[in-house]
């Protein structure tokens, strides 16, 4: 009986994987299986040894032998799309994924296009393990810490080795990353998947270890926590965000992790220390608004200030009720040298005047006087100044106020309502109502229009409406205060 005739009555094949992480191995079986027409269903793909054992000295078995020889002439189709994700899905710890990979290398033999039908359950499934995979990958790359075991000089150098816990058997795949970016140490990652080596000559392998078998700290540990402490900044502090990029799982393996809970516990403290010591400034007061805008033109404070750029100072009258603040330029403010020129000062025109607010009674400025960019060919990009960049502006922002005196002041975004409290707050949270100040002058906080430009559809209408609804309020105080002061 012809090996052809056995497929043609049904038979099974069992493919037994030399390693759990073996793509190559799997990709050749697959096409003999593909080019004898072999269905999904016939086919059961086996791990090696114990689950999990990246290791196993196991060969391939059970219906290797048996399975039809390779058809050259039966051509075997694959998208680029699909290869690229296969290889990081072989890498998985599903014990299903070959299966998986398998399935869907048969289905595009009827359907090239296959990897392009996002609503299709095999295709997301695989899209699933790929990006698994490489979320491990990164947390590999940016988690693994070396603790270093002296030697005895030129016999037994010094060797540096690592404890990591891996969700997927990534560890021989991203060995040449490591390799690349220690090339000049001797150096161990131990994992619960196996083991790898570099000794500045070749990567070798050995089977899993345990966590007892890698060094539980080293004499330079002070030092790199003192390091982390130092560049910690409590003003860019996002704890969910944190959480999210650095899992506590990882934690038990860095030694910076033992401080975040008290740096976390001190930050809005530090925050404040850090913005009350920016205050405390060698700039001579300005006395009026030219002296403030040539002290911005020279400034260079910050980065921003270093740019291709140029300074945007204030517009308006000196004796108006009402102070409006946005971020920082944009490219055109930029350009024409005034501020709320470009797209979000046109919107926030005709916003204005359906509120029934002039602009020409009031001052417009920003917390940020430069203009943040990112260049991408021809085009300069906007890019969100951060807290220190903010605060250090705020000197001219409070000379601005000294000098105009605003009975009302409109943030408009977080950054605007930073550069006036010195603290970062919720945009969503404050709006709707007015805060008073030590001036006593008052706080409106709203969006700034650049949001309303980037919505669409209901998401646009209702934030306007909002929008709309704080320009109309403070309107109406601006008017009630205006009035006071004209009776």
């Amino acid at each position: 009986m012809t090996s052809q005739q056995t497929v043609d009555q049904k038979s099974y094949f069992s493919i037994v994987m030399p390693r759990a992480d073996d793509f190559v191995f799997w990709r050749s079986q697959a096409r003999r299986l593909i080019q004898n027409r072999v269905p999904p269903d016939q086919v059961t793909w086996m791990l090696p040894g114990v689950p999990g054992d990246l290791f196993s000295t196991a060969q391939s078995g059970t219906g290797h032998a048996a399975l039809p020889d390779s058809n050259p002439e039966a051509p075997v189709r694959a998208s680029k799309r699909f290869l690229a994700l296969a290889r990081n899905a072989a890498l998985h710890s599903d014990p299903e994924r070959f299966a998986l990979l398998y399935c869907v290398l048969w289905r595009l033999q009827q359907n090239i296009r296959l990897m392009e039908d996002k609503a299709d359950s095999d295709v997301r499934r695989l899209e699933e393990l790929d990006k698994s995979v490489r979320r491990d990958s990164h947390k590999m790359h940016a988690f693994v810490r070396f603790r270093e075991i002296t030697g005895d000089g030129a016999q037994v150098p010094d060797r540096y080795v690592a404890w990591f816990e891996p969700d997927h058997h990534i560890v021989r795949a991203n060995a040449g990353f490591f390799k690349r970016r220690f090339a000049n140490m001797h150096w161990s990652i131990l994992t619960p998947k196996g083991c790898i080596h570099w000794d500045g000559f070749e990567i070798t392998e050995t089977p899993p270890a345990k966590r007892s078998d890698a060094p539980a700290d080293d004499a330079t540990e002070a030092l790199w926590q003192r390091y982390f402490t130092s560049t910690f900044n409590p003003a860019r502090l996002k704890v969910s965000a944190m959480m999210s990029e650095m899992p506590k799982k990882y934690w038990k393996n860095m030694p910076e992790a033992a401080l975040i809970p008290e740096m976390i516990a001190n930050a809005q403290s530090r925050e404040s220390r850090m913005v009350d010591a920016g205050a405390v400034t060698a700039r001579k007061p300005c006395a009026n608004l030219a002296e403030v805008a040539d002290s911005i033109t020279a400034c260079r404070d910050c980065p921003i200030g270093c740019m291709e750029n140029q300074a945007v100072m204030g517009e308006g009258r000196h004796d108006v009720s009402l102070m409006i603040v946005g971020e920082q330029p944009g490219d055109q403010e930029d350009q024409a040298g005034q501020p709320f020129v470009g797209p979000a000062g046109q919107l926030l025109d005709i916003h204005l005047a359906k509120a029934g607010i002039d602009r020409r009674n009031a001052y417009l400025t920003n917390a940020v006087k430069h203009f943040k960019f990112v260049k991408r060919g021809k085009r300069r990009i906007h890019q969100t100044p951060t807290a220190k960049e903010i605060d250090t502006c705020r000197w001219w922002l409070e000379a601005e106020r000294r000098i105009i005196k605003p009975k009302i002041i409109l943030a408009l975004g977080a950054s605007a309502a930073r550069s006036i409290l010195g603290r970062t707050v919720s945009v969503s949270a404050v709006c709707g109502a007015g805060q008073q100040l030590d001036d006593d002058s008052e706080l409106w906080i709203t969006n700034h229009p650049s949001y309303l430009l980037r919505l669409d559809g209901e998401a646009k209408a209702e934030q306007e409406a909002l929008f709309h609804k704080d320009l109309l309020k403070v309107a109406s105080r601006v008017h009630c205060i205006e009035s006071d002061v004209s009776a």
